[in-house]
């Protein structure tokens, strides 16, 4: 017995750590850029210029040299540069521009130690040049010399006391050396100097987060909210702090704090429902979260990422899913013309099996805006769940002049033809779409297989069994296919060993299927053993409740072989008030004979 073919269609399934290298590059490419490291005002390099120029006084001329070094540099003909920046270093050894530029090339061929030597060369003819002295300190520490590189950088902020660069280079210095004190007190230094800003503020913050120090990262907050009293941000993550280390009085009085500087504030729902779900009171919990799902100011995609929290992956958690459904209808009302509030509400339907009401929903989405592809997949899955095939004809028929290159909708009209009995047109169309499948084995698998089918159905069986066997090639245990193929080589009385064993192999893939059962025993019928194929049909049987005329009118044809047939009679009779069976079954009854 063969398969049926629409449920075929594929199941729809929705600290602190080390500098790396890499940064250094980064930092050594960002010099070459802009060069604006002294105090965040100048874009120049006035005293490199101001260094060649003595360098060149204190030892042979390599002016020339030097500007043709820059120029191959410029070219990105690195070797050739570093030859040249080389040659002026032998021309004057003193030259300490020509070491930094030498020292930036050979951090980029990731030689580091040869780099290092040069920089210190170069800082020691020139300590004044920020420029040399910011390099060697990142080079310092990208090498692990944390202690080192910290010097450096607080030589930097000694003579530049407004780069807040250096400060925050100088810090990290220190926190990769695990002096996180010292880091506080650079910050603390320098927030003397310009006064309490956020970016200072949340860095201290983040060291005493690290550090388990809870009060004194409280602190931190609490002085941007005396220096910034209206602004609402900083009073949610002194709400999180506390009720992150068990302060749950002072995070609600923080939080009602927030709804009374900033009533309109579009997330404070959302965190008063997660306080309440951490303290176990899930119904404010909930009411909280339909509150913040009511304003329309709170983004939609932070709404649809708190409902993707109701799902598994293949359903709606059973015990929220009146949340689940609560929570998408607030969500279409408050965003009706927003696609992605009812493409949402929409797989929440789908996944609750409303296959209807979710195909309502879907077709709602494409009349708002058709280009979504994925939501015309969501369509056609409901429209195949329901068995609809002119629903799923027309719409994928649509969906391939939208989206010609997708094969899905290709396999869903193809099917839908099939179902309808267009051959020609059903053959058309997978072959069309069977052009568009690359890297994807189990949709080729699909589309051959349907192919076979459609095939068979024209009388095609040489193009019929090559669809098969490229299945089967690509999916050898696809006992859809082995069955199918298996029973139509018997109706055919062609290569029937092949056909038991691949109607066997079904069986053993899907023991328990009637139409495997019947195949198989239906081949044993062929090759002549009756009484195998008795035992057979008759699995079939139990496992069909009696209910498929082809199983019934199989097993009166091996009683008949078999020699009872009175019962053979009887179950073509049973056959017959099922509904069709073979073409011979009506004169089977009516001669009360087997007739092939």
């Amino acid at each position: 017995m063969i398969n049926i073919h629409y449920t075929q269609i594929i199941n729809k399934n929705i600290m602190f750590k080390k500098p790396l290298q890499i940064l250094l590059i980064i930092l050594v490419s960002l010099l070459f850029a802009c060069k604006t490291t002294k105090t965040g005002i100048e874009t120049t390099t006035p005293t490199e210029s101001a260094n060649m120029s003595r360098g060149v006084q204190q030892g042979g001329d390599n002016s020339e040299v030097f500007i043709e070094a820059n120029k191959q540099k410029l070219l990105g003909n690195i070797e050739e540069a570093g030859r040249l920046f080389n040659k002026c270093l032998e021309i004057n050894p003193s030259d300490d521009a020509s070491m930094y530029e030498l020292a930036k090339i050979k951090i980029g061929q990731n030689n580091p130690d040869e780099a290092l030597e040069l920089l210190e060369k170069a800082v020691s003819v020139d300590p004044s040049n920020d420029y040399y002295q910011v390099l060697y300190a990142s080079l310092l520490l990208s090498l692990d010399k944390y202690s080192e590189a910290s010097k450096v950088f607080r030589k930097l902020t000694e003579t530049n006391p407004f780069n807040l660069d250096y400060y925050n280079q100088l810090a990290i210095s220190y926190l990769y050396d695990g002096k996180t004190d010292d880091a506080i007190k650079v910050y603390n230094d320098l927030e003397s100097k310009i006064g309490v800003t956020e970016e200072i503020s949340m860095k201290k913050y983040s060291i005493y987060i690290q550090a388990k120090k809870i009060d004194k990262a409280q602190i931190e907050i609490e002085n941007l909210i005396k220096q910034f009293p209206d602004e609402s941000k900083y009073y949610s993550i002194l709400a999180e702090l506390y009720l992150d280390n068990g302060m749950k009085e002072k995070a609600l009085e923080t939080y009602n704090k927030i709804l009374e500087i900033d009533p309109g504030n579009p997330y404070i729902h959302i965190s008063l429902a997660d306080y309440y779900k951490k303290n176990g009171d899930t119904v404010k919990s909930f009411e909280e979260l339909k509150a913040g799902f009511s304003n329309p100011n709170l983004d939609i995609d932070t709404k649809i990422q708190i409902l993707l929290n109701y799902y598994t992956i293949t359903e709606i958690y059973s015990d929220l899913k009146e949340q689940a459904f609560e929570l998408s209808k607030i969500l279409i009302t408050v965003h009706a013309t927003d696609p992605k509030s009812w493409s949402m509400y929409g797989d929440f339907l789908y996944q609750d099996k409303q296959y209807e009401a979710a195909r309502d929903v879907f077709r709602k989405v494409i009349s708002i805006d058709s280009s979504k592809y994925l939501v015309w997949e969501q369509l056609l899955f409901a429209e195949s769940q329901l068995e609809d095939q002119d629903a799923v004809l027309s719409e994928s028929t649509i969906a391939i002049e939208l989206f010609p290159e997708h094969p899905l909708p290709y396999l869903f009209a193809g099917g839908a033809h099939y179902q309808k009995k267009n051959w020609d047109k059903c053959i058309e169309t997978l072959n069309t779409g069977l052009g568009y499948v690359f890297n994807n084995q189990a949709m080729e698998v699909q589309f051959r297989a349907y192919l076979g089918d459609a095939y068979n159905q024209l009388g095609d069986d040489i193009k019929s069994d090559e669809s098969y066997e490229k299945v089967l090639k690509l999916d050898p245990d696809n006992d859809y296919v082995l069955n199918n193929y298996a029973y139509y080589l018997s109706l055919r009385n062609t290569d029937l060993e092949k056909a038991e064993k691949m109607a066997k192999k079904a069986t053993e893939l899907k023991p328990n299927s009637s139409a495997n059962q019947d195949t198989y025993g239906w081949v044993l019928y062929k090759l002549g053993k009756y009484e195998d194929a008795k035992v057979w049909i008759g699995k079939a049987i139990e496992n069909e409740a009696e209910s498929s005329a082809v199983i019934l009118e199989h097993y009166g044809d091996v009683l008949w072989q078999l020699g009872d047939r009175e019962n053979a009679i009887l179950y073509w009779l049973k056959a017959e008030e099922k509904g069709k069976g073979s073409e011979f079954l009506e004169r089977k009854v009516e001669e009360k004979q087997l007739i092939e």
